[in-house]
């Protein structure tokens, strides 16, 4: 195997091409990236550069010298627009052809955006590093943001406007926000929070329309009651689509990402990591598709070692990580959360401390921790690993 294509040059695309040459890979390594920039961290982008904490620069994930040292042939600012798997080639937007005698998908996601808000000035989005310097500017104390969906990436923004004083209505199509991925008890719990800090929480609510004034700038949002949000600002936070249009054609199964067996295969010779990624995770029986940087290290070192020692590769199946930060209080999970029979809060604490252990089947799939040291949540993920039965596992274990 002479040459490995990565497409994606972000945390997936940077952590594959490190894990390659960990295990000892020698040949050419192309790392194609759709973005100018040379691979930056994403989870600062709500947070420290958002809030000002932080210059642009310190988002680089590996100092220059570091990622020279990997010998890349490095394309930034490089779309890929096609695959031709017969070939083995990658097609560029610029008409170039990248031959690959291994490929790995690492074109992560994008946001999701409303209708009807194309050309509005004010409306945002946040995902690189330029949509948070422009939603940067809006966050000023005289300032009204209205964020449309209580995600992640909806109440961390939530969490440093109000931070830096801006007016904020967080606005939740379900009935807790963050719902879908943490479950009712612990959206609760992340609702009191924002309330106490300010924050004006609509739940049950979707966005008829964007309302704009005659030049073009955003000043409202026009509720599905009728009602109207007055805006100095909007941010679209309603979830991600993975970039996976320029793999139409191309044969692979594209079905919610790029469709991968237990060892991340999407095709011989071609794999997933990252966001873009979804594959079986044997360890709970189910498809996933992560979008945590965590598990992007993850997959691409266990990608790695499948694709050049295939007499000894091994299922991916990790104990997915997240975390989150909101105001002072740090958020930990370990597990699959999502689609659970049961959760189980184990401690709380009004607004300040939080345990919530997750039940599917018979057995524990998850924990989460918030305001609690994380070694409080660590002490339970081989718990989760060890597909450990439901009751052995509460057994002893203090509930509020």
């Amino acid at each position: 195997m002479n040459r490995i294509v990565v497409v994606g040059a972000s945390a997936g695309g940077l952590a594959m091409a490190e894990a390659l040459r960990r295990v000892r890979y020698e040949g050419a390594i192309t790392l194609v990236g759709d973005e100018p920039h040379a691979p930056y961290d994403r989870p600062p982008l709500s947070k420290q550069l958002l809030k000002g904490d932080w210059q642009p620069e310190r988002l680089a994930l590996r100092p220059a010298a570091d990622i020279q040292a990997l010998g890349l042939d490095l394309r930034l600012g490089a779309t890929a627009i096609g695959l031709d798997r017969n070939s083995r080639q990658v097609h560029l937007a610029d008409g170039g052809r990248v031959p690959y005698d291994a490929l790995i998908v690492a074109t992560g996601v994008r946001p999701r955006r409303l209708p009807g808000c194309e050309g509005v000035s004010g409306v945002h989005v946040l995902r690189t590093v330029e949509d948070a310097l422009a939603l940067k500017e809006a966050l000023r104390p005289d300032r009204r943001l209205v964020i449309v969906g209580g995600g992640f990436i909806g109440a961390e923004v939530a969490a440093t406007a109000r931070a830096l004083g801006v007016t904020v209505t967080l606005l939740e199509a379900g009935t807790v926000p963050m719902g879908l991925a943490i479950g009712e008890e612990a959206g609760r719990f992340l609702t009191r929070i924002h309330l106490a800090h300010g924050v004006d929480v609509r739940t049950d609510t979707s966005v008829h329309e964007i309302q704009s004034s005659a030049d073009g700038r955003v000043t409202g949002v026009l509720l599905s009651d009728g009602s109207v949000l007055a805006a100095d600002g909007v941010l679209v936070a309603v979830g991600s689509l993975p970039n996976t249009e320029w793999l139409a054609g191309s044969g692979l199964l594209l079905q919610d990402g790029l469709l991968c067996d237990e060892y991340s295969a999407a095709a011989p010779d071609v794999y997933g990591v990252g966001d873009v990624a979804r594959w079986h995770n044997p360890l709970f029986g189910t498809p996933m598709r992560i979008e945590h940087r965590t598990n992007a290290a993850e997959q691409a070192l266990a990608v790695a070692r499948n694709l050049l020692t295939p007499d000894q590769r091994r299922p991916f199946a990790p104990v997915p990580y997240f975390w989150s930060d909101q105001y002072d209080v740090k958020i930990h999970a370990y597990g699959h959360l999502r689609g659970h029979d049961e959760a189980l809060v184990l401690k709380s604490e009004e607004a300040q401390r939080l345990l919530v252990a997750y039940r599917r089947g018979e057995r524990l799939t998850g924990v989460l921790a918030a305001g609690l040291p994380p070694r409080t949540v660590r002490a339970w993920r081989s718990l989760v690993a060890a597909g450990t039965p439901w009751t052995e596992a509460v057994i002893g274990a203090s509930v509020a």
